[in-house]
């Protein structure tokens, strides 16, 4: 366990449900008053979530989800935090019966956040499925526009611009696009099955700008490991840094249990084993070995 996620992380047992809304088709946004956590948590950071279900120990397991957004009081005090999620099993069908009032166990924050902006030309997100969900609060850090955690950082310089290609299965299932526009973050969509957007694969919308000549300042990317095995392809080929971040299965979200290691490779180019949840979320993509499976 790092020493970051060691001294930093925070328990919140029986925190408050504020919200817990569907806000796309099978996606909730959860809302849960832990003020400690709102605190420190960063951008690329995340918290594991329990939600009691039929018994006491029904979930057994929490589950890890990214900071989406933190909310602050009249005086900028931060007193909650957002998380959005996708309901894919039996916990997450779970949590999603929370209702306001509701008690869920959450802690965090866990894992490294994202680097500087490397500004400050644009910046460029590219998201498939639920990966939208660490770019809210991404953007308006990078935009200037908002700041996280209680510890002096390096942020870098504000970006010029900030983008989010984002694809989905289709239409019903796009979450969160009016927030990202609010934000001052522009959303250009692909859908698998042409609902909405480009028809295809949201890669497809990023080989387009680097082919017409765009070279974001940095591009970072969350979905599925095909998804960002592809960006990490079309980054490397046009010389773009590129960082990913990993949604890797994880059972204790601070290192004990070793069930979301992934290969990275280290600087004689060999690869080796390791923690997503306590050496990531995010990696450069050029580090991680795409040719191995992760677990």
């Amino acid at each position: 366990m790092s020493e970051l996620c060691t001294s930093r992380a925070v328990t919140a047992p029986a925190a408050t449900v504020l919200e817990n809304r569907e806000v796309a088709r099978g996606t909730f946004l959860l809302r849960v008053a832990a003020p400690e956590i709102a605190r420190r948590i960063l951008p690329g950071q995340f918290v594991m979530v329990r939600g009691p279900g039929e018994g006491a120990d029904d979930p057994l397991l929490g589950r890890p989800f990214a900071l989406y957004e933190v909310n602050r009081d009249a005086s900028g005090e931060p007193t909650s935090l957002d998380v959005v999620y996708l309901v894919i099993g039996r916990g997450t069908a779970a949590l999603s019966r929370r209702r306001p009032g509701d008690r869920v166990d959450v802690w965090g924050p866990l894992g490294n956040g994202f680097g500087p902006s490397s500004g400050p030309g644009p910046a460029v997100f590219v998201a498939g499925g639920i990966g939208q969900t660490p770019f809210l609060a991404l953007g308006r850090e990078w935009l200037g526009r908002a700041t996280y955690g209680d510890q002096p950082r390096e942020v870098g310089p504000p970006v010029s611009s900030a983008t989010l290609l984002y694809g989905v299965r289709s239409a019903d299932f796009l979450a969160g696009v009016e927030d990202f526009e609010r934000a001052g973050i522009g959303v250009e969509i692909a859908t698998d099955d042409g609902s909405a957007g480009r028809p295809g694969f949201v890669t497809g919308l990023l080989e387009e700008r680097l082919r017409s000549g765009e070279r974001p300042a940095k591009l970072v990317a969350c979905g599925p490991p095909p998804m960002l095995a592809a960006v990490a392809r079309l980054a490397g080929a046009h010389g773009v840094p590129c960082d990913v971040s990993l949604e890797n299965h994880m059972a204790c979200g601070f290192g004990a249990c070793f069930s979301c290691v992934t290969p990275i490779l280290q600087d004689d180019g060999r690869p080796d084993l390791r923690r997503v949840c306590v050496e990531g979320p995010v990696f450069p993509a050029d580090r991680v070995d795409w040719s191995r499976p992760s677990h």
